[in-house]
């Protein structure tokens, strides 16, 4: 059985998992989409064929039940940073850190384990220009509290 067999394979088992079990035997995964900011140095042609590999990327995530959210950030220029410093508060405009890659966007997905984590992050779109970090969830907010363990 090929390696996307296999991962589809589970990916469906997953899916047909109920919602009071899926709390029980998931785990809460952020991927992390690092990547240069092309924007402007791309056409259109090649901004539409992201957008559409993203939205295939979210469509293919949504189907297997693992998908909780996704975010496309904004350019890092449209950051504000808040950071205290000696018990003033600093405003900034624009990213801390200068940076060739910048966090450009994050899926929260729910998985068995981090080996299904790193497969459904092998799929992101953007794997093949920057790095995606796959992070565990210490800890999520449901109806306004705090679940889990940090």
């Amino acid at each position: 059985m090929s390696d996307t067999t296999t991962t589809d394979a589970r990916i469906a088992a997953e899916a047909t998992t109920g919602a009071t079990d899926r709390e029980e035997t998931t785990m809460r995964c952020t991927l992390l989409l690092h990547y240069p900011e092309m924007l402007g140095e791309l056409d259109e042609a090649s901004m539409a064929a992201g957008r559409a590999a993203f939205a295939d990327y979210a469509a293919t995530l949504h189907a297997a039940g693992v998908l909780v959210s996704g975010e496309v950030l904004q350019p890092s220029h449209a950051t504000t940073t808040l950071r205290e410093v000696d018990g003033a508060l600093r405003v900034q405009d624009g990213p801390f850190a200068d940076s060739k890659e910048q966090l450009g966007g994050t899926f929260v997905i729910e998985v068995a384990d981090l080996d299904a984590a790193i497969e459904w992050a092998k799929r992101a779109p953007s794997v093949g220009w920057g790095a995606v970090e796959v992070r565990p969830s210490a800890t999520h907010v449901v109806d306004g509290q705090w679940v889990g363990a940090l």
